[in-house]
């Protein structure tokens, strides 16, 4: 099989303008996005509606597409990018452009999931810690949980606590009773299945959580989940770039 990785990248940006073009020690953003998966798939490709963006990857030797401003999803940017760039691959890596801290290793993980012919779209997920905050982690609604069943496959998505304990434990005490999963915004599909994925409705499901991977489940598409134990830093708002560079510097000297 060959991977072509996309990472999808607008400028416009409500709580944060410009973000994938953001200073990180001397490098913009997606730049650092770019070198930490490239070398783990066969091609890897920026999806941009901006000229600045597309200048940018240029700069620094990167694949880049232009594509439309009218996309709602980054999904549907991600299909535009492979119609245009990824003749040839069987498996499309959905890459968030705002995760410099991408491990090599999940790219890993998420290609092993398509060992499985059968399997149509995987995702990642990070079990939380015993140790996490309830309030700060698991009850934050940024952060969506995943269900999974026996087969390592995605049963539901909630920005909701899932699932419920039900009975003597304190809600505080839920991360010590049972195995939570945080979702990590990382896809794969196949050629065929994408394509098809973004033909499809919003569904109800969706529009009630705002979280476009249960459109999927509700049509019946098969979400294999690989595990990590890696962190990942998504930056949404200047203020959690302060946190990432802070990051950044801590493990680079």
């Amino acid at each position: 099989m060959k991977f072509i990785g996309i990472i999808p990248a607008r400028y416009a940006s409500t709580r944060f303008p410009g973000k994938p073009l953001a200073d990180m020690d001397g490098k913009p953003m997606i730049q650092r996005v770019y070198e930490q998966v490239k070398d783990g798939l066969d091609q890897v490709v920026v999806a941009t509606d901006d000229e600045r963006i597309e200048a940018a990857v240029k700069g620094f030797g990167g694949h880049v597409v232009m594509t439309s401003a009218n996309h709602k999803s980054g999904t549907d940017r991600c299909y535009e990018a492979f119609c245009k760039a990824g003749t040839g691959y069987d498996i499309i890596i959905n890459i968030q452009g705002d995760e410099p801290f991408i491990h090599p290793s999940q790219i890993d993980a998420l290609k092993e999931c398509f060992t499985d012919p059968s399997i149509h779209i995987a995702t990642l997920v990070k079990p939380f810690r015993q140790t996490d905050d309830f309030e700060k982690d698991l009850f934050n609604p940024n952060s969506p949980k995943v269900v999974l069943n026996k087969n390592r496959e995605a049963l539901y998505f909630s920005r909701s606590v899932i699932p419920y304990i039900r009975g003597q434990h304190h809600h505080t005490e839920w991360l010590q009773t049972h195995t939570f999963y945080k979702h990590i915004g990382l896809y794969g599909y196949r050629a065929d299945v994408l394509a098809e994925i973004t033909q499809l409705p919003q569904s109800s499901l969706e529009l009630a959580e705002s979280l476009e991977q249960l459109r999927w489940l509700e049509n019946g598409f098969r979400i294999k989940v690989g595990i990590t134990e890696q962190e990942t830093i998504g930056i949404d708002t200047p203020e959690d770039m302060e946190k990432a560079l802070k990051f950044l510097r801590k493990i680079t000297h």
